[in-house]
């Protein structure tokens, strides 16, 4: 399987951010792409002569773990100050300024600082700070400090552990903040990143969704001519609007094929044919339940359910496709940006960004090459994407479901018996979610089938039936989560209806972990 040259936006404006590690640099991208500015994230080693050709409106130098003082610290070519364009340092990023242009220097600092600091302007002309309370709270994230600012820098902004929390070279418009304004802890953050880009570097509202999908149209003509495409649909937010898009694009040269493996929720497999219908996609529905469970008898370890899902995916649809009559050039995949970010290393110049096999992890073997219309956006612009095009609000807004399915959502072997009893009582508690308003509040709400049984009393009789958890938490991004606090007479009528009208469970217990240390799904 090749790349072939995925969808490349043409020339725009483009904000870069060099990436030093910071778990916050994703962060700066979404909060930018708000606002309806390109941005574009590149680990801090991309050579000058990379970084000339994107010819960005202005840079941003993100947050790292590391000291710059230190001998493995990560650096940058200084002739990247000679560019002539706007420069945004954060925290890492501002001290790395420090230590590469003349006159700066960065110590360690007396007193580390964490979290809240009142941070407070010194000039509040400074077009950066435009529309800012005179002091605001910042958040700080770091051990190292400011002791000089570079020659033809001053100081901008205060905390009371940081004299130099904030800084800038007019002149040639450089900025170093030693506070992180992307973190929604920061006051009035999107407003600072707001004025960079926009009264600063002069970036214009031009990113928007129906802007991309005009263009993404177009392209996906271009690259695929008179080919067909294949498109395994799993009936999932990326899946279903990525199929939506290139059906949009090229009509009936996109095959779409959905493989039932039995480990979906109830009604699942007619709710995405009934799905694909209304948007007029002619949807391949490939019955596989009797390979997958078979394939599943005496497997209880997670992580061989999932090699064994895996096997038996990239066996069906290999299946599927042999018995197809058309042969295929390209396989379309809901790549995301965040996948390609994160296979890419900070440490070296070798990094490279690797395939992401998001339909289940095909062979190499297989002869495709890789369609990705959606490697330059984030999760919510998918959402966005699917809204201009119409795809349904109830698809859109469905919470996430793990690839292998039920199957880890059963703990210990998965069988048809075990399989309908915890559909029964997951679809009750989406019911009753949905019913008390509260879905699209929680991220994510799932039913976990346990392996043990306990005593119970029905109607007089001593029973030894299932346990069966409920899961539901809040997130704004599944790197953190906390256990949603739905209501506690919500809670009784969904434990009431499971243990009334799902023959097998006769004790239903809620999860209040958080994340970490928990994790969302149990396997």
């Amino acid at each position: 399987m090749s790349h072939t040259n995925n969808i490349a936006l043409e020339q725009q404006e483009t904000i870069l951010i060099l990436d030093f590690g910071s778990q916050y640099t994703q962060l700066i991208a979404r909060r930018i792409r708000e606002q309806n500015v390109y941005c574009e994230i590149h680990p801090c080693t991309l050579r000058l002569s990379e970084i000339k050709a994107i010819a960005p409106k202005g840079i941003i130098l993100s947050g790292g773990p590391a000291s710059v003082y230190e001998a493995e610290a990560p650096k940058i070519d200084a002739k990247l100050f000679a560019l002539g364009v706007p420069i945004l340092g954060i925290c890492y990023g501002m001290q790395l300024m420090a230590a590469l242009l003349t006159g700066g220097e960065v110590q360690p600092a007396t007193e580390r600082e964490y979290g809240h600091a009142p941070l407070r302007i010194l000039d509040a002309s400074e077009p950066l700070f435009d529309g800012l309370s005179a002091e605001f709270s910042a958040w700080m994230s770091h051990g190292d400090r400011i002791g000089t600012p570079p020659i033809g820098f001053r100081t901008i902004g205060e905390t009371e552990n940081a004299p130099i929390a904030a800084m800038v070279d007019s002149d040639r418009a450089f900025y170093g903040l030693q506070f992180h304004p992307e973190v929604e802890h920061t006051q009035d953050a999107d407003r600072i990143l707001q004025n960079f880009t926009r009264k600063i570097c002069g970036c214009h509202s031009a990113w928007t969704m129906r802007a991309f999908i005009a263009r993404a149209t177009a392209q996906i003509q271009k690259q695929v001519g008179d080919e067909r495409v294949l498109c395994a649909v799993s009936g999932g937010v990326d899946s279903m609007v990525l199929a939506t898009l290139l059906h949009k694009a090229i009509g009936d040269a996109l095959v779409p094929v959905f493989v039932d493996n039995g480990l979906l929720r109830k009604n699942e497999v007619a709710e995405v044919v009934a799905t694909c219908e209304g948007l007029g996609i002619p949807l391949i529905a490939v019955d596989a339940v009797d390979p997958f469970l078979s394939a599943l008898v005496g497997v209880t370890d997670p992580e061989k359910k999932r090699k064994v899902i895996g096997a038996q995916f990239i066996e069906t649809f290999r299946s599927a496709v042999l018995e197809m009559a058309h042969d295929f050039r390209f396989l379309a995949q809901g790549t995301l940006y965040p996948d390609v970010i994160e296979s890419v290393s900070v440490k070296g110049p070798s990094a490279t960004i690797k395939t992401h096999h998001n339909v289940g992890g095909l062979p190499t073997d297989m002869p495709f090459e890789l369609l990705e219309p959606f490697r330059e956006l984030f999760k919510d612009e998918v959402r966005a994407v699917g809204a201009e095009l119409n795809v349904p609000a109830d698809v859109l807004g469905r919470h996430p479901f793990p690839g292998p399915g039920l199957a880890v959502r059963i703990l210990g072997e998965v069988t048809c018996d075990r399989l309908e009893v915890l559909r029964a009582a997951d679809a009750i508690f989406i019911s009753e979610i949905k019913a008390a308003g509260l879905y699209d509040e929680i991220w994510q709400a799932l039913a976990v089938l346990l392996p043990v049984k306990s005593v119970g009393v029905m109607g007089d009789a001593r029973t030894y039936e299932n346990a069966v958890a409920l899961r539901a938490v809040t997130s704004s991004d599944a790197m953190t989560a906390d256990w949603a606090r739905i209501p506690a007479d919500v809670l009784a009528r969904i434990s009431n209806r499971i243990i009334n009208e799902v023959q097998g469970i006769n004790r239903v217990v809620y999860d209040i972990s958080s994340k970490p240390p928990s994790t969302i799904e149990w396997e």
